[in-house]
Formats: C-alpha cells, sequence, structure tokens
C-alpha cells in the first residue's frame, strides 16, 4: 500500500494552485457542487465556528496572544543580500484574458483584458517558504491544532522581526484511496504584503480553516472530484505534503510535518514551542 511509503507520485488529482489569500477564500466561498459538504454544514463544534464566522476570521483575522520568545535567527541557508527573488502575481493586459478592464474597453483599447501573471519581483531580505500541512484526522482535539499553530506563528514571527520575509503555504494532500491521493495548494501569506498576523493565526492555529475553510474548497470542485472526496470523509492520513505541491519557481520550501494527535509534544504552548524551536533549529533557522 502506498500509504506505508507515501510520495508525491501517488497524486492522482490537483487542484490549481491559489496563489493569494483572497483567491483561496473566493474558491472556499464558491457554490458546492454536491450537496451536503461538510465545508459549510459540519458542525460548529468540530469546526471550531459556524461558516460565517469562519468567512468572518477569514477576512478580519483572529486576534490571540502569541507567547513571548526570546530567539536568535541563524543565516537562513544563505548569507542574505540586499535583494532576493519572491514570486508574485502582477496584472498583464491583452486583447484576450479573464477579466474585463472596464476602463480600457470604454476608452477603445483593444487590449483590454487582463490575466494575473506569476512574475519574480525583488524583495528586501532573505524569503523564507513554509509549506504547512493543513490536513489532519478528524479526532484531532482543538487544542493540538491550537498549540502547533501558535509555536508556529511565533516562531515565523521572529524571523519576520530580525528583518526577513516569511512565505506561507498551505496544503491538503490526503489519500482518498489506500493508492490515491488528491491535493491542492494555497499562498496564504505572501512575502510581497506586510505579515498579517490575525491572518496567519487563522492558517496555523484555528481548526476552522482545514474544517471550514480547505474542506469547502473541495466541495466546489469539479462534482466527480468533490462527490469522492466527500464519500471518503475528506480523505486519510498520511496527510504529507511535498514540494513538488508547489507551482514551478517555489524552490526550497521548509515542509513541516504533518499533525499527528498522537504526537505529545502539541499538550501545551510551551512543549508546542519548544519541540518547534528544536525543529526550526535542526533547520539551520534559529540557533541553538
Amino acid at each position: 500500500m502506498s500509504q506505508d511509503d507515501p510520495r508525491f507520485g501517488d497524486t492522482v488529482h490537483a487542484l490549481r494552485t491559489m496563489w493569494s489569500w483572497q483567491e483561496f477564500v473566493d474558491e472556499a466561498r464558491a457554490p458546492d457542487s454536491i450537496e451536503g459538504g461538510d465545508g459549510r454544514h459540519c458542525s460548529d463544534d468540530w469546526a471550531g465556528a459556524s461558516w460565517d464566522e469562519a468567512l468572518q476570521l477569514a477576512r478580519d483575522g483572529w486576534t490571540t496572544v502569541l507567547p513571548e520568545m526570546d530567539a536568535e535567527v541563524a543565516e537562513l541557508r544563505e548569507r542574505v543580500e540586499d535583494e532576493v527573488l519572491t514570486t508574485a502575481l502582477v496584472p498583464a493586459w491583452d486583447v484576450t484574458g479573464s477579466e474585463v478592464d472596464i476602463g480600457a474597453y470604454l476608452s477603445g483599447e483593444p487590449e483590454c483584458m487582463v490575466d494575473a501573471v506569476p512574475q519574480r519581483l525583488s524583495a528586501r531580505g532573505r524569503v523564507v517558504t513554509f509549506l504547512v500541512p493543513a490536513g489532519y484526522t478528524n479526532t484531532t482535539p482543538h487544542s493540538a491544532i491550537h498549540n502547533r499553530g501558535v509555536a508556529l506563528a511565533a516562531l515565523c514571527s521572529s524571523i519576520t522581526a530580525s528583518g526577513h520575509s516569511v512565505e506561507i503555504w498551505s496544503a491538503f494532500g490526503p489519500y482518498v484511496s489506500p493508492t490515491d491521493r488528491f491535493a491542492s495548494a494555497a499562498r496564504v501569506i505572501s512575502a510581497a504584503e506586510p505579515l498579517d498576523m490575525g491572518r496567519l493565526m487563522f492558517v496555523m492555529a484555528h481548526p476552522a480553516m482545514l474544517r471550514r475553510l480547505w474542506l469547502a474548497v473541495w466541495d466546489s470542485a469539479a462534482e466527480p472530484i468533490a462527490g469522492r472526496m466527500r464519500d471518503n470523509d475528506y480523505g486519510y492520513p498520511p496527510h504529507d505534503c511535498y514540494p513538488e505541491d508547489l507551482p514551478e519557481g517555489i524552490t526550497n520550501p521548509y515542509v513541516l510535518p504533518y499533525l499527528s494527535p498522537d504526537d505529545p509534544q502539541w499538550e501545551t504552548t510551551d512543549t508546542a514551542l519548544a519541540w518547534c524551536r528544536e525543529m526550526f533549529t535542526s533547520l539551520g533557522l534559529l540557533r541553538a
């Protein structure tokens, strides 16, 4: 069985990349292609928020206190240069495209259609890219999700405080059979924008990120795909993610392990912070 040796090659279907937080939220809010999808219709207690509350958290962020920490950031893989490259979506005008530029159209400009095109742009400091698996089993308690997310957010904030930037990708890659994996990835924090701590906390530490928004993204996929995901309870572990889940041009991401309810390190915020700090140190992001 592939689940004994999970790998990216088990992926049989992948959603298109969502390059921004707004694009991810828009996909979650899109009409369901199936009936009874869990994104909108699961238990509020299990999801940690109602559907409307989850959308409000996605818009406004989740405000909770980060633990105090004194973390000295190590050299980040390479020496910090004055400028590094990051990938961002920029508008491009042509005679064809996905959206109409109304002003250009009314003025008679033939290149009045707009597409968002990925381009490499320069940014100050080192850009540290994290790929965070969004998936975990349905028995995972809210406390484990919260403790792990708070610790990861605190360590990410220590990196930005040192003058670097973080880029956060969230990915959901469950198995829908012993051999078939579905995959999806969204950039939820871009290095080209100021770090939104409220959004980071919601993405990292709130159960509604997975149990409302990610499930809703799949509920709006093509009906055969959405139906298979729902009929298989939105997939089974392992929920590992891989660099190949990200689009071309995203190089050397730090891929974090997925959250397992059997992991003892998530029992308290202190144990979670200690484990995450040890992991970041082993990755070369923090000094011991």
